[in-house]
């Protein structure tokens, strides 16, 4: 192996960062367009290939995860926090995972519909997404300020509330009134879906978190 491999350059570190990312935008945006288009029946024909090209992003980040764990376990020296790092490519997987399990929910539990509050949601994972990307690029942008960076780790945590709270009116109404066993039976499978949705942006603001770790440090 040459020495080249033992000593990475900072902008290769970064590189892998902002794939990965690219991966987890293309996710959010083809589970978005999945949620939107339940219900809809000219939609009914792009339901698999949607959670298809859900599954195949994730696999695509799973590549890209360990590829940059390798670089990881081979270089004699990293740019930032060892730990840091690995920890942050793996928040980063795990928001692919999440969002892997909603595009799977819809066939797992028969979902044939989506509220306004599953629609709000899916729409803040993408927001989310996207400023994780972003965030990747100051991250590895040596003119970008990490106040700009922080910033938009703030704004994840605002949008993973705002979904939180539309997660909450959503669930609030699946229980509002009492019916048969087919309604109960729809009621807690929307709910989990609804639960299914919130993760996606529980582990954004998780990823957003360890960013933030990574700026402190390099302050």
């Amino acid at each position: 192996m040459s020495s080249s491999n033992f000593l990475p350059k900072r902008a290769e570190f970064f590189a892998f960062l902002v794939a990965h990312t690219d991966r987890v935008v293309a996710a959010a945006n083809a589970t978005s367009r999945l949620v939107n288009g339940l219900g809809n029946p000219a939609s009914a024909a792009e339901t698999a290939p949607l959670i298809e090209e859900v599954n195949s992003n994730a696999a695509s980040g799973d590549r890209i995860k360990d590829d940059f764990v390798q670089i990881l376990y081979e270089a004699f020296t990293t740019p930032i926090s060892r730990d840091l790092l690995h920890t942050l490519i793996l928040n980063l997987d795990r928001v692919l995972g999440k969002l892997q399990n909603v595009a799977d929910a819809v066939s797992i539990y028969g979902i044939t519909g989506a509220t306004n509050e599953n629609r709000a949601m899916a729409a803040f994972a993408v927001d989310a997404c996207a400023r994780l990307n972003k965030a990747a690029i100051g991250m590895g942008d040596t003119k970008q300020k990490p106040e700009d960076v922080a910033r938009l780790c703030h704004e994840i945590a605002d949008a993973a509330t705002k979904a939180g709270q539309a997660m909450s009116a959503g669930v609030t109404r699946l229980f509002i009134k009492e019916g048969d066993d087919d309604a109960t039976i729809h009621a807690l499978k929307m709910n989990r879906f609804y639960f299914a949705q919130y993760d996606v942006l529980n582990a954004c603001k998780r990823a957003a978190q360890g960013i933030e770790e990574i700026l402190l440090e390099t302050a």
